[in-house]
């Protein structure tokens, strides 16, 4: 089923008539433009395309680390001018300080925050539990498998209560199994903790398994080629019936040309 997306909504971020260029080589190279969406409080949003579409550069700019060319961001009634502790990102490559044990990482956010040492290693000690890494919190990074490290950015993202998680492709670099694992566990931490996500992916299965909505986006278009509302239930089986026709589903919907943005229900 499809239809035209034909109502604006406020939401807890609105993006309207985005648009990011860059310089190469004395040529203005133009990423994104004129992107409109809005994302509402708690909804899981997967940013899905192919290497070069813009999609980390609209999570950038939604976090505050892209300059756009025009258009606005504006997220909880705030323009977007810089970086918040309000809404933070994770990234693939984790960007934990490797001097500092699991602990002070989860810890740092808070340090930053001027929290009080015994509430700071409270909170601290609450999201390395509920991540699952009880035990580890003497340990350096260095000591970690890449999946555990994950897990350590993304307590220290949450130790900070953030409204928003911006996630730029975090398990790319994990094999299938710890990716699976993080998946179901990223799942689990919205759930519990009520977080608005925007997750990038290039993975279509991913997308489905995590997504309320799959935002794909198109070099060529330079935005937003499709928006695809994911409405089976939550626990989702990766080898069910439903999920394997979403999957051939949105195969179809990525591959298809088309020069107006579509709305997609499956």
């Amino acid at each position: 089923m499809s239809a035209r997306h034909e109502k604006e909504e406020t939401g807890l971020i609105e993006i309207k008539d985005l648009s990011v260029t860059y310089e190469h080589k004395k040529e203005k190279l133009t990423v994104l433009d004129n992107v409109c969406l809005n994302i509402e409080k708690g909804e899981f949003i997967c940013l899905l395309g192919a290497s070069g579409c813009g999609k980390s550069t609209l999570l950038g700019a939604m976090a505050g680390f892209e300059k756009p060319d025009g258009g606005s961001i504006v997220i909880d009634g705030k323009a977007v001018e810089k970086p918040s502790i309000n809404y933070l990102t994770i990234f693939q490559n984790y960007g934990l300080l490797p001097w500092r044990t699991v602990l002070k990482n989860v810890e740092l956010g808070l340090e930053a925050k001027k929290v009080p040492k015994k509430m700071r290693r409270e909170t601290a000690q609450k999201y390395i539990d509920l991540v699952g890494l009880n035990g580890t919190e003497q340990k350096h990074p260095y000591q970690l498998s890449g999946g555990m490290q994950q897990r350590v950015a993304i307590a220290r993202a949450l130790a900070v209560n953030p409204e928003i998680l911006f996630m730029d492709e975090p398990f790319g670099a994990l094999d299938a199994v710890t990716r699976m694992k993080l998946q179901d566990d990223i799942l689990n931490i919205c759930k519990k903790e009520g977080k608005t996500i925007i997750f990038v992916t290039h993975d279509i299965e991913e997308a489905i398994f995590l997504a309320d909505r799959i935002v794909v986006l198109d070099g060529a278009q330079k935005g937003i080629k499709s928006i695809v509302n994911i409405e089976m239930p939550g626990n989702r089986n990766r080898t069910s019936d439903d999920f394997l026709l979403a999957r051939d589903k949105v195969f179809e919907i990525f591959h298809m040309e088309q020069s107006d943005m579509v709305e997609y229900y499956i």
